[in-house]
């Protein structure tokens, strides 16, 4: 889709710049989803950017997406950043969480070290969006092996195997995530060791 604002890439990058030096939420269009994000920008490389989730006025985890992806962005100026200060939101989101946003390989390998589950998603394809959570199993240059598991909390047997080209976000330390995995139980014994893969959205 394209909107009538769309923003050259230079436009994209100097906003959520703006948006990390003075602390702004920001509202994020992707060219693949007719509504939009809100985050706070926290850091950004030339491909990726992290982000601290906003929804009604509560953070909501992180998430790294693209540049590529960007649209548009807008900084929200109204009653709404009022609010946010006065509920005391802004001074919450504390230090930047230590991730690498060189490229996809290195800004997982950074939580692959967490040892927590995330979120990983395809949004581009508008039909068929695909959606993993789980563990981040094997790295390597292109892809990685991923250990999903299902809405009952079931871990699946094999791991994926998901391009990095085919990622659209990354989420962790959201309330989805971290209440979910409350309640799941050990990694299956073969985590770790290949045998046969599911592909990105198989499971």
């Amino acid at each position: 889709m394209v909107r009538e604002t769309e923003l050259t890439q230079h436009e994209i990058r100097a906003a959520v710049q703006r948006g990390i030096e003075q602390r702004q939420l920001c509202r994020f269009y992707m060219w693949y989803d007719e509504s939009y994000f809100y985050y706070f920008p926290l850091a950004m490389s030339r491909t990726l950017f992290l982000g601290a989730a906003e929804e009604d006025f509560a953070l909501n985890g992180y998430s790294i997406r693209r540049f590529v992806d960007i649209e548009q962005i807008e900084s929200k100026e109204d009653k709404y950043m009022q609010i946010l200060q006065d509920e005391g939101i802004l001074d919450s989101i504390g230090s930047v969480p230590e991730i690498d946003l060189t490229d996809w390989g290195t800004a997982l390998a950074c939580l692959a070290r967490m040892e927590r589950n995330i979120i990983v998603e395809d949004e581009s394809d508008e039909e068929a969006p695909q959606f993993a959570i789980g563990r981040i199993e094997t790295l390597y240059n292109r892809f990685l092996y991923f250990r999903h598991f299902d809405a009952n909390g079931v871990w699946e047997p094999e791991p994926m195997k998901i391009p990095y080209d085919t990622i659209t976000s990354v989420t962790f330390g959201s309330r989805y995530v971290d209440v979910f995995s409350k309640h799941l139980p050990p990694l299956p014994e073969n985590f770790g060791k290949q045998i046969h893969l599911i592909k990105f959205g198989e499971q």
